[in-house]
């Protein structure tokens, strides 16, 4: 029986190793120039009202935040792992540390729900009339901080859409060799995302 076009297309896209890094490559470094961008125009506004943004963020928990970044780390690890385990053709363990990543990716979305909504509770989000009301400095600040938080989840759903595939692939074929680089680029990816976020924490929870 021959395989359906849209598997041949995803064997192809999976299967690809210098099309794939090099499209992987472009895609971090376009989306680290977008980050860098928000960060250097955060910078410069917390210059300019260093009272109100220090101010803003004491209502910010470090301990959330801490939790963040142990979950978004401790991805990075297991992903590493599994990358290892699929070259040492251990295949089932691969899969299984790549659920471990999965779940620990739909954890810190569940925390940052949770914390969002307990920022909406306090009429602490943009457009708010009670943040308005606290002044110019705190609508930048958590203008700043809701649209990064939210470009950041938006990144970890793509590596978590990313690993899935990979995972699926990766427990359906007898042969898991061809995904290896595929696997390697994904947890750069995953990386990429944790720096950001730690990058996040330094700069709106921890900074006062």
């Amino acid at each position: 029986m021959s395989p359906s076009p849209k598997n041949s297309t995803l064997q192809k896209i999976f299967t690809n190793e210098d099309a794939t890094k090099i499209g992987m490559w472009l895609f971090i470094s376009t989306e680290l120039l977008i980050f860098l961008g928000v960060f250097l125009c955060y910078g410069i506004y917390r210059i300019l009202n260093p009272v109100a943004f220090n101010l803003a963020s004491q209502e910010l928990s470090i301990g959330i935040g801490a939790l963040d970044t142990i979950v978004l780390l401790l991805g990075s690890w297991v992903m590493i792992k599994s990358t290892k385990l699929l070259k040492a053709n251990r295949k089932g363990m691969s899969v299984f540390s790549m659920a471990i990543v999965l779940f620990l990716g739909f954890i810190f979305i569940v925390n940052k729900y949770y914390e969002w909504k307990g920022q909406f509770t306090n009429g602490l989000f943009p457009g708010s009339a009670d943040l308005f009301r606290l002044g110019q400095g705190d609508v930048l600040f958590y203008g700043f901080y809701f649209f990064i938080t939210g470009l950041l989840i938006l990144h970890l759903l793509v590596g978590i859409t990313l690993i899935s595939i990979l995972a699926v692939r990766v427990n359906n074929s007898s042969n898991a060799k061809p995904y290896i680089s595929i696997s390697t680029l994904a947890t750069k990816y995953w990386h990429f995302t944790t720096v950001i976020w730690v990058l996040i924490y330094l700069l709106f929870y921890v900074t006062t």
